[in-house]
């Protein structure tokens, strides 16, 4: 955003970085917090799912941070930028490295004697070690199942393992297909659902984030268009996007307040379409093309709605039996 129009309206910062250095709480997030503790110091396999930008990755840090308070956990991170490419080598050589100190032996290169030298450092360490996979729904299935041995071995030298994985909402439903049951049947799953009736809570919160001390929100916007952000958004996200883009085209009118009219003319006119809904719970068109064994061609004619109706509603039941949210 200009700094002009951040002038106009008097913000002192970006809207889109407020994710990055306050994070808002629900009653839902909180209890999910809480929980998620509890399953952490009980060695336990996690999932924690939620839809493009509901806050997954603050959700981590934040946990992560308590942890650290705590200082009765251990905390490891995987960094990989391409989280398709990680192996069960490349989370043990992860575990090692955030959890040795200097005088620690470095990590064997020879399979099986990697993994008794990660058991004995655990077991050195004496406290429970939790692991942290962001963009897990890109893990390889062969490296998810590795996940429940990895964690087998670390008991077995009487040390402690959990492992939270943080993804889209497909990670829970590939979890849950009998394939996946040696695993998913083990998995203690959250889910993050977006603010629920916490939105024009949330909104007014972020509002407030961004403006200077006791600035109201009715003199930025309008109760018509906060009411029509808090109807059509769902996502942290979503209200800093559309927020930021309101803002802009206020400005380029001329308008202050912003009202419920240029709300209406920035938001995207397909935000819950079908496509948006699925890409959001981690679906794109590749991996759609598999799970109903089509075409791309054809996947983008059902995802614009320009199938003929039997089809389009062929496509939608075998979706709905894989799992797929629609």
């Amino acid at each position: 955003m200009l700094s002009d129009i951040r002038s106009h309206y008097g913000l002192i910062r970006e809207i889109s970085s407020i994710s990055q250095i306050a994070y808002f709480e629900t009653t839902q997030l909180q209890q999910v917090v809480t929980e998620l503790k509890l399953a952490i110091k009980d060695s336990k396999l996690i999932v924690l799912a939620g839809m493009v930008g509901t806050g997954k990755t603050s959700m981590l840090q934040k946990i992560q941070d308590l942890l650290e308070q705590d200082k009765a956990i251990l905390i490891a991170n995987s960094l990989a930028l391409d989280v398709s490419q990680v192996t069960p080598a490349t989370l043990v050589q992860t575990l090692f490295s955030d959890l040795s100190i200097d005088k620690d032996d470095p990590l064997p290169k020879v399979v099986g004697l990697r993994e008794r030298a990660l058991r004995e450092l655990i077991r050195k360490r004496k406290k429970p070690v939790a692991l942290f996979i962001d963009d897990a729904h890109q893990l390889p299935s062969k490296t998810l199942i590795a996940l429940k041995r990895l964690m087998e071995i670390v008991r077995s030298g009487k040390g402690t393992l959990s492992v939270v994985l943080a993804g889209h909402p497909k990670l829970k439903n590939d979890l849950l297909r009998p394939s996946m049951e040696e695993i998913g049947a083990r998995t203690t799953f959250f889910e993050l659902n977006g603010f629920g009736h916490d939105k024009k809570k949330y909104l007014c919160w972020l509002l407030d984030q961004v403006t200077v001390a006791e600035t109201r929100p009715d003199t930025l916007m309008t109760d018509a268009a906060v009411t029509l952000l808090c109807e059509r958004l769902t996502t942290p996200l979503q209200f800093e996007l559309y927020l930021t883009r309101a803002f802009e085209e206020a400005f380029r009118v001329g308008q202050k307040p912003v009202d419920a009219d240029t709300i209406q003319d920035i938001l995207a006119p397909d935000l819950d379409g079908l496509e948006a809904r699925l890409t959001r719970n981690g679906y794109n068109v590749k991996l759609l093309t598999d799970i109903l064994t089509a075409k791309p061609k054809e996947i983008r004619s059902f995802l614009s709605g320009q199938l003929p109706p039997e089809r389009t509603q062929e496509l939608h039941d075998q979706l709905l039996a894989a799992g797929v949210p629609l």
